[in-house]
């Protein structure tokens, strides 16, 4: 299975930003970019990529401890940023960023603790992915609307592990399907 850790957004901050979303489409320039459905709008936490099936319930376990310590949380969209020159198009994180940080450790932690080769650790960077782009891009309009975009703030009550299946059809514009698999509570009540 293709896994991941990630943390969602509530339903009513995903139409926020569903709201957002159309706005920024109309922007010049963003004809240019695969914009992304809402199914996939999530914080990776950490990646796993291909997971042997009797790997998934030593991290399943590992990943529900993670979350087990970590106590719920404050978080907003805001703002937004690229990576690639233009190739992805993201939406920031706000709110008790420290603790997403330290959340996406854990569960970094929880993987190569499980047995998943996780390749090299990089500095956690909080962001939603919003569009993608095969070229680089000019996203200077995106992100300077998106400078004044901040959603209502929720509290992060739990983490989910993700499984990614990605397009085969080869059919233009077809998106990844997510399904989560485990839903894991944070903190000592969960």
């Amino acid at each position: 299975m293709r896994l991941f850790a990630a943390l969602l957004p509530p339903d009513d901050v995903s139409r926020e930003l569903a709201t957002e979303v159309d706005r920024l489409r109309q922007l010049p320039g963003s004809d240019a970019l695969r914009w992304t459905g809402r199914p996939g709008w999530h914080f990776t936490l950490a990646f796993y990529g291909e997971v042997d099936d009797d790997l998934v319930p030593e991290l399943s376990e590992r990943l529900a401890r993670a979350a087990h310590r970590t106590q719920p949380f404050a978080l907003a969209l805001r703002g937004g940023g690229q990576f690639g020159h233009g190739r992805v198009l993201w939406v920031g994180a706000d709110g008790d960023l420290p603790v997403l940080r330290l959340l996406a450790d854990r569960a970094e932690a929880a993987g190569r603790k499980a047995g998943v080769a996780m390749g090299e650790h990089r500095r956690y960077t909080a962001h939603l992915t919003v569009a993608r782009s095969r070229t680089a891009v000019d996203p200077r309009a995106c992100l300077t609307a998106l400078d004044a975009f901040t959603s209502r703030t929720w509290t992060v009550g739990e983490l989910a592990l993700m499984r990614s299946e990605l397009p085969a059809s080869g059919v233009p514009g077809e998106q990844p399907r997510y399904e989560a698999v485990a839903r894991l509570p944070l903190g000592r009540a969960g």
